[in-house]
């Protein structure tokens, strides 16, 4: 790849983590830009004219160009490699993996993290709490259809990693941080352990 590639970030955030782990599995380099997000670094006119006017991180820089969205960026890194199947169904099946995350998986068991791990309970509004119980309830669903899926296989979309597992496995390794309990959850935790295991493999800061 011949433009040179920056993740503007905040290490902690998990979907920032997935294109640092993408990159890691691919071998590529990948320079970092951090930012706080609690500090409203991703609000400031010069980031929201130069990086990204959605006021939001991930940004995958690639030369003077700016790519927003981890799952777009994710794609953007891995196009011709391993990570995406061959497979015109198996592609479209990972596909449909990464849009369970964003959409089912990502805004309950992330947002949880984010709430108890960084803001604290303690400094939830009272709209916020009412949430609690509700994402609690959508994020054990999320991982219970993941579990169930991975009974019956190793990965999410065919036979090896893929960007799928990429994806959901970002969160849901830090899952417990958002109070959810993934011993419950017997082969999410065979696949995460497999995830860790893979060649290339990097943790999240």
């Amino acid at each position: 790849m011949a433009d040179a590639l920056t993740l503007h970030e905040d290490p902690r955030s998990g979907n920032c983590y997935k294109i640092r782990l993408t990159a890691a599995l691919l071998g590529l380099p990948l320079e970092r830009v951090q930012y706080d997000i609690l500090k409203g670094e991703t609000r400031t006119p010069a980031f929201l004219e130069n990086v990204n006017g959605n006021g939001r991180i991930p940004v995958l820089q690639v030369g003077d160009r700016f790519l927003p969205e981890s799952n777009a960026a994710c794609w953007f890194l891995a196009e011709g490699s391993a990570l995406i199947p061959a497979d015109r169904f198996a592609r479209a099946d990972m596909l449909r993996w990464m849009f369970f995350e964003q959409y089912n998986h990502e805004p309950n068991i992330a947002t949880l993290r984010f709430w108890f791990y960084y803001v604290g309970e303690a400094n939830l509004s009272a709209q916020q709490r009412e949430q609690i119980l509700p994402k609690r309830m959508a994020g054990e669903d999320a991982l219970g259809v993941m579990d169930r899926h991975l009974a019956e296989r190793e990965w999410f979309a065919r036979d090896a990693l893929s960007l799928a597992d990429i994806a959901l496995y970002a969160y849901t390794h830090v899952a417990e941080a958002g109070g959810f309990t993934l011993r419950d959850y017997d082969h999410v935790c065979a696949w995460i352990d497999r995830v860790a295991s893979a060649p290339g493999y990097v943790p999240m800061d």
